[in-house]
């Protein structure tokens, strides 16, 4: 039987490899038919479903990265990141969060999560602005290709949800306790732990997307699914190969 999708992390990371915060996050998510988002998974990855529809997401905000014992550098350390995912299960039976791609402003951290993390990350130009209660990211890749592809939106930042308002379909689109990344010699996982996202209703006032697409899915022609969240304190776990079962 499939567990609830809860705000509550179930996880637990005892010894962190770094510290992170993940700020003023807008969420925006679009369903897919499950057989061609599996198409672009590796191998022992399955794409998860919710209500027999696969859900990308396409999700801008601010990053803080610092180490777990130690000051931050900030010229380094504080960056705008977009990413783009889906969701899926393991061979073990764990699930979470698979990255198509992970746009960053700093080159530094950029080469550091695609050998230590083997994440696809790109190096690009990104900006964030706020204008009273409403939200502009923008994002233009330059390393490596596809190159120049672009990406922006803007929403309406709106009430928050209180606890009981949110539904099991909005913790399925973001309460998310795992990443994985694949390698030569297998898939790899690690552990994301943190607070119950304060989530915010938000209004999509444009999106303008190329990053989507660059990752090999088909451009979605209708409106997302849309949450805010202005963040949380994130204690990142180290890289593990999964045992093959």
């Amino acid at each position: 039987m499939t567990k609830p999708y809860v705000a509550d992390c179930p996880e637990h990371v005892a010894r962190a490899s770094m510290i992170h915060r993940w700020d003023e996050l807008t969420f925006l998510h679009w369903d897919y038919d499950p057989g061609v988002v599996q198409a672009l998974l590796p191998a022992g990855l399955t794409v998860e479903t919710y209500e027999d529809r696969a859900w990308v997401g396409l999700v801008p905000f601010m990053m803080e990265v610092r180490p777990a014992h130690g000051p931050a550098l900030p010229w380094i350390s504080h960056f705008c990141e977009t990413n783009v995912r889906t969701y899926v299960t393991a061979p073990d039976g764990t699930r979470g969060v698979w990255f198509f791609s992970l746009d960053a402003t700093r080159l530094p951290a950029v080469v550091t999560a695609r050998t230590g993390y083997r994440l696809p990350y790109y190096w690009s130009s990104m900006e964030l602005h706020r204008a009273s209660d409403e939200w502009t990211y923008t994002c233009r890749r330059r390393w490596p290709g596809p190159r120049n592809a672009t990406s922006r939106v803007r929403v309406r930042v709106g009430k928050e949800y209180a606890p009981d308002e949110l539904t099991e379909f909005d913790h399925y689109l973001t309460a998310r306790w795992r990443l994985y990344s694949a390698h030569r010699r297998g898939l790899r996982s690690a552990v994301a732990t943190h607070e119950p996202w304060p989530l915010h209703r938000a209004e999509v006032l444009e999106v303008d997307d190329e990053l989507i697409g660059a990752s090999g899915l088909p451009v979605p022609s209708h409106d997302p699914v849309a949450h805010w969240s202005p963040g949380v304190e994130v204690r990142i776990g180290f890289p593990r190969r999964l045992a093959p079962t």
